[in-house]
């Protein structure tokens, strides 16, 4: 018999990448939209809004509590600065998500960059500046950074159980949860966040006056915030117009907005003006490119140039002046027309216990009041417990005293060296804890001289011990020491407020409108959007118009240079402007097309063109199936210089048309069925809300549509009580026989 053959084992294939299974890949699985949000979408929310974007009541995010209390391991509270990179490169193990996120954040809290009224950290090197959108920070190699001096605030009693401390993402180390911070750091240091479905934006305010009020706030909760807190202070400085109504809306809500407006000087030997101060919501770059801009437009001609002269000294934007400029009055024009005046939002949203809130000033302090107490109580407790513990030690060795000898008996006499502990307890009538520190004395300590200056402390401890324990039961006294530590911090690190406060007497500037040369011209608009404003001189002189093939002339109005003119868009939109923005021109051109003019979004097209000098009247919106809307033309005035309104008009139906009346009058409807209609406007409601649906007016049957709508005069209809109707909506009439012989022109 053959011998048999040996199978040879053969090595499974190793599986590759492409060869993986996993479970449920490419598979679609249908689930509500509500188990999608609540599985994906709300844990991310919660992430944002507790982890990364709005501040704690300590006055700090996570991704800066991180970095701080990592500089303050790498002892540099007091240490020599060092390296940047070195810095993102630590705090990495506390925040592993990337080292140039972590530069950026340590950036914003140099005193180099200048976006905090008190920097945390003392840089050298380029950190960039706040008010500046192109001056970059240098890389983190080049530059280096130290904690301020005022960031000993934060850590004060940090390592005597005042917060608590958490794992870090990989549980090699802790962390803090909060900083025991001794003022209020959240009303002193600005500090933006948008989170998913909420933003927070606190606005600076000096430390001196958030210190002061906040003392007066713990003697009296009844206090008016604004006699002591009197408005925000931005690192910037600038110039704060004054609202005392606005700002008590503002400690009392936690949302408004407070306007500040740049500083600037002229000199009139270069006739030019100098900006060196500028609102906090804006950079050099905005104001220089918006001020471009409008003497491109021609909005502005007394700007011969414009330059950045920005440097090491600070800001400074230099505007030289055509010969003859008022520069006030010029500055009055650019506070309207650019960012040089800007509002701060304020949205005081903070988070309170893990969930976030928007507070107003005394909610604020109320909160940190309650924080920095129980940090207060927490150092109390820690301070009593080690006072206790050295008391307890003390007293052991009390003991000693009374026979030193006989303790060294015990030691000497103790054949092993574990029995020392349990026979010096027996000696003496002690415990462990004070047998243990009585063993541990070195031989040449055990001396009456040393013994006896070890037992100086326990009067004092005792003294020590009983004071700590009234203070832990007083809540006044716990308050005292909050109050004494404010008045320390506002006197070693306050300073002069850098934004002016301008009072509401010194802002009344009467401020000059342009100017507008105010005369008659014809106004023309045609179906296509094409836009021209003629004098009567030369259109007299004026021949036939031009038009692109098949456009034609829609809309006709004899007016005023000074008139305005909103353009009604297919998007539901409106645009603003004034005749006065476009060039006199003549018939033999085209004009200008509004769309490019006026800046409509691509594919917009213009409907409509109503003009007006004061915004008296109202419009009437015909849709196709009937329904009419009456909306007042003042509807559309704004306080603001806005140039695009949305929601102009309804966009549940199909629009027609669009009327403009000063006075009540009636109106012919006609339908492609035939039919005819008159209404007075009377008869309609007017309603203030610009996209309201308006009324059905003239019902249509399958397949009509509204055909034409016009204002009706007499003479106009043969016999016009057939189309009048006492309710509404009507279908109207057909015209008689007698009626169908005349050519109607509606």
């Amino acid at each position: 018999m053959a011998p048999r053959k040996k199978n040879k084992e053969i090595a499974a294939a190793p599986v590759s990448a492409a060869d993986a299974y996993i479970a449920g890949a490419g598979t679609v699985v249908e689930q509500p939209i509500t188990r999608t949000l609540e599985t994906n979408y709300m844990p991310y929310a919660m992430s944002v809004i507790l982890s990364r974007a709005i501040p704690e009541i300590d006055g700090f995010k996570p991704s800066h509590r991180k970095l701080l209390y990592t500089m303050y391991n790498m002892g540099l509270l007091n240490g020599a600065k060092t390296k940047s990179a070195n810095i993102a490169g630590q705090t990495m193990r506390l925040n592993p998500h990337g080292d140039a996120a972590i530069y950026e954040t340590m950036v914003r809290l140099t005193e180099g960059n200048e976006a905090l009224l008190h920097p945390y950290v003392e840089s050298k090197g380029n950190m960039g500046k706040a008010y500046s959108r192109d001056m970059a920070y240098a890389a983190p190699r080049y530059t280096e950074a130290k904690l301020a001096p005022i960031a000993a605030e934060l850590f004060r009693d940090i390592g005597r159980d005042t917060v608590d401390f958490v794992d870090n993402y990989d549980a090699t180390m802790t962390e803090p949860t909060l900083f025991p911070v001794t003022f209020p750091s959240i009303l002193v240091n600005a500090n933006t966040g948008i989170a998913v479905g909420m933003a927070s934006s606190i606005c600076p305010f000096n430390l001196r006056e958030v210190c002061k009020t906040e003392i007066e706030f713990i003697k009296d909760n009844d206090i008016n915030i604004a006699d002591f807190l009197t408005a925000p202070d931005f690192p910037g400085g600038g110039e704060l117009l004054y609202d005392r109504a606005e700002m008590e809306k503002i400690y009392a809500t936690g949302r408004g907005g407070v306007k500040v407006r740049a500083v600037y000087s002229y000199d009139k030997s270069a006739n030019c003006i100098d900006i060196t101060e500028i609102p906090p919501t804006t950079t050099i770059e905005a104001i220089v490119e918006k001020i471009i801009e409008l003497a491109k437009q021609k909005k502005i001609t007394e700007v011969s140039d414009i330059r950045d002269e920005t440097d090491l000294s600070g800001l400074k934007i230099t505007i030289d002046l055509k010969r003859g400029t008022d520069p006030e009055k010029f500055m009055q024009k650019l506070f309207r027309m650019t960012p040089l005046q800007d509002t701060f939002s304020c949205n005081f949203n903070i988070l309170v216990g893990g969930s976030p809130m928007v507070l107003g000033i005394k909610e604020i302090l109320t909160e940190w009041t309650a924080f920095r107490t129980e940090c207060v109580r927490r150092r109390l407790c820690f301070d009593l417990k080690k006072a206790n513990d050295r008391y307890h030690l003390l007293k052991g060795l009390q003991k000693i005293l009374l026979d030193i000898d006989k303790a060294i008996k015990i030691v000497r006499e103790t054949v092993e060296e574990k029995e020392v502990v349990p026979n010096l307890m027996i000696g003496f009538g002690i415990d462990e804890i004070q047998a243990e520190y009585v063993a541990e004395i070195k031989l040449r300590h055990l001396n009456r001289e040393y013994i006896l200056k070890r037992l100086e402390d326990v009067e004092n401890l005792e003294k020590q011990i009983k004071e700590l324990e009234d203070t832990l039961g007083s809540r006044r006294k716990m308050l005292a020491i909050i109050i004494k530590e404010l008045e320390e911090v506002s006197s070693k690190y306050g300073k002069d407020r850098k934004t002016k406060i301008i009072s509401a007497e010194e802002n009344k500037i009467t401020v000059e409108e342009e100017k507008v040369p105010d005369y008659p011209v014809t106004l023309f608009f045609s179906r296509d959007g094409y836009f021209k404003k003629i004098t009567p001189q030369s259109l007299r002189m004026s021949g036939e118009q031009k038009l692109k093939d098949g456009d034609e002339i829609v809309t006709t109005i004899e007016t005023t240079n000074a008139a305005e003119l909103l353009f009604f868009t297919d998007r539901q939109q409106v645009y603003k402007s004034r005749a006065n923005d476009f060039d006199d021109t003549k018939a033999s051109v085209l004009g200008d097309f509004v769309p490019a003019k006026l800046d409509f979004d691509e594919g917009e097209k213009p409907v409509a063109m109503v003009v007006t000098s004061d915004y008296s009247g109202f419009l009437l919106f015909f849709f196709y199936n009937g329904r009419v809307a009456k909306v007042p033309l003042s509807s559309y005035v704004t306080k603001t210089n806005r140039k695009k309104l949305i929601s102009a008009y309804s966009d549940k139906f199909e629009l027609f048309s669009i009327m403009h009346l000063t006075d009540e009058c009636e109106v012919l409807m006609r339908s492609t069925g035939g039919r005819m209609l008159l209404v007075s406007t009377a008869a309609l409601a007017a309603k203030t809300t610009k996209d309201n649906g308006g009324v059905a007016v003239m019902t249509q049957k399958r397949g009509q549509r509204l055909l034409e709508a016009v204002k009706y005069s007499e003479g106009m209809l043969l016999k016009p009580h057939r189309y009048r109707t006492r309710s509404l909506p009507a279908a109207g009439s057909l015209p008689s026989a007698d009626e169908q012989g005349e050519q109607l022109k509606l």
